[in-house]
């Protein structure tokens, strides 16, 4: 129906990359660990127990919060949040909700075509950013469900959008971007495939030119960029059909679960409100106080962030697609950074990383850290640059490097690549090329300058590509100048 417009917001949960966990000192890494080995009396909710808050998260909060422009309280507290979950230990998650780390802030993103450019740009609102422990998980297995608590208190970000985005494609750019950000300040890894960054997006819809938020249906959980477009585009066509059928929106808020296999929501359960959670401030954690000369210190030491960065890479006279290459990988945008430091020529730059380094790691089905190390690379360029071997002979060794993990040097020696640079042995072989070639010779004479290619090539499969053709070409240019 045109007449209708959707409406999205959007809550991402962001698990913060600190050592320890929000409110007890067991590991915050538990990925692939065994089930419940990295839990304590204090993760696990056990009576008696007291939370510490982790001066590390909240720092990291505070710099999520910067880079989104958010506006930092000088008072913020925990609250509890009351719900029972088999995988929350306490009973109640300990959250903010009234009085939250930081609020009213904005992203801008942008929309890109199939060739990567930008088609158009948005803008986004930020309510709040607050912070929570995050609860276990649970392992389904027939009629029975096992707990593993090691994620249980894993420190959160929770980040709440105004109802800003109206389509699926919006608020997969909004997402994007945000995990950008998230990653280039080092809040966050934000891997999803980890369960480190999950959405939950809710929609309405509303007759067009009219400002009524209507009831809404949420959509939890969705770990991947893929499964929140198709869950919102399948939402979205589902609550149209609906209106068509009722003549109106929804009664009433509703909460929907995501089936990844059969690509459909499931409704799951009314929506709660703030009354059905009971929230009360935390009694065993006094307010934080954030004093404004702490937050400017604070505001100097963000890095670039992903737009910033993206207009430096452009400026480079890179494609639009390769730039977003470098910001979506630090670790590959890392490698460029230094090649192109090392050869102070971007268009170098990227056809030795993004074309040549990529090209053989999908190639071998390897990503960017199963590679040669930044090290390992300048070494081999290098070796191109003081002529011991050919740029030719540097993308055979760089392909062996990737497949076999082994050195420039080492190659260069065991392949006999080492470049002929020396000019008697050099002047020798165009010599014999010159002589073994004359009509190329004469034609090049004649002013066919594309005829001295034939003879370079001649003492390029003569030497078995250990020529160096620069001096070649110039020693032949010399030669037949006389």
């Amino acid at each position: 129906m045109s007449r209708l417009e959707t409406i999205i917001g959007l809550e991402i949960h962001a698990q913060m990359n600190t050592k320890t966990k929000m409110f007890c000192g067991c590991d915050n890494d538990a990925f692939g660990k065994a089930p419940n080995t990295t839990i304590c009396p204090i993760c696990t909710g056990h009576p008696g127990t007291l939370p510490v808050p982790n001066a590390e998260a909240i720092q990291k909060a505070i710099l999520a919060s910067l880079a989104l422009q958010c506006t930092i309280r000088e008072e913020c507290h925990f609250d509890r949040k009351h719900y029972f979950y088999p995988d929350l230990p306490y009973g109640f998650q300990i959250s903010q909700y009234d009085f939250p780390l930081a609020e009213k802030g904005t992203l801008s993103f942008e929309i890109h075509d199939s060739s990567g450019n930008i088609e158009r740009e948005g803008t986004c609102g930020i309510t709040r950013l607050h912070m929570e422990n995050d609860a276990g998980k649970l392992t389904h297995r027939g009629s029975s469900t096992l707990c593993d608590y090691n994620r249980a208190g894993t420190p959160l970000m929770e980040i709440v959008t105004e109802p800003d985005l109206r389509s699926s494609e919006e608020a997969v750019a909004f997402a994007q971007e945000l995990r950008r950000i998230l990653v280039a300040v080092n809040t966050s890894e934000a891997d999803m495939f980890k369960g480190m960054m999950r959405f939950d997006a809710s929609i309405s819809l509303r007759k067009k030119g009219t400002d009524k938020l209507n009831p809404r249906s949420e959509i939890k959980n969705l770990n991947s960029f893929k499964s929140l477009e198709k869950a919102v585009l399948y939402e979205e066509k589902r609550l149209t059909k609906l209106w068509e059928d009722t003549g109106g929106p929804l009664k009433g808020n509703i909460t929907v679960g995501w089936l990844d296999d059969e690509e459909k929501t499931k409704v799951l359960r009314d929506k709660e409100g703030a009354a059905d959670y009971r929230y009360f401030p935390e009694p065993d954690i006094p307010p934080l106080q954030c004093r404004k000369q702490d937050i400017e210190k604070m505001k100097k030491t963000l890095p670039s962030l992903p737009r910033a960065m993206k207009k430096h890479y452009t400026s480079l006279h890179l494609k639009e697609k390769q730039a977003q290459q470098l910001i979506d990988q630090p670790k590959l945008r890392s490698i460029f950074d230094a090649v192109y430091e090392k050869t102070n020529d971007a268009k170098r730059a990227a056809s030795f990383v993004l074309t040549q380094l990529l090209g053989f790691l999908n190639a071998a089905e390897k990503s960017i850290d199963d590679g040669p190390n930044v090290a390992a690379l300048l070494e081999l360029i290098e070796q191109i640059d003081n002529g011991t071997i050919s740029a030719n002979a540097g993308k055979e060794v760089l392909g062996v490097m990737v497949q076999t993990g082994k050195s420039a040097l080492a190659l260069i020696e065991e392949k006999g690549l080492r470049q002929i640079s020396d000019d008697r042995v050099l002047e020798d072989l165009v010599r014999k090329a010159i002589e073994s070639n004359p009509q190329a010779v004469a034609s090049y004479k004649n002013g066919k300058e594309q005829a001295l290619g034939v003879v370079v090539g001649w003492v390029m499969k003569e030497s078995k590509g250990q020529a160096n053709p620069a001096q070649v070409n110039q020693l032949l240019r010399g030669a037949l100048a006389t």
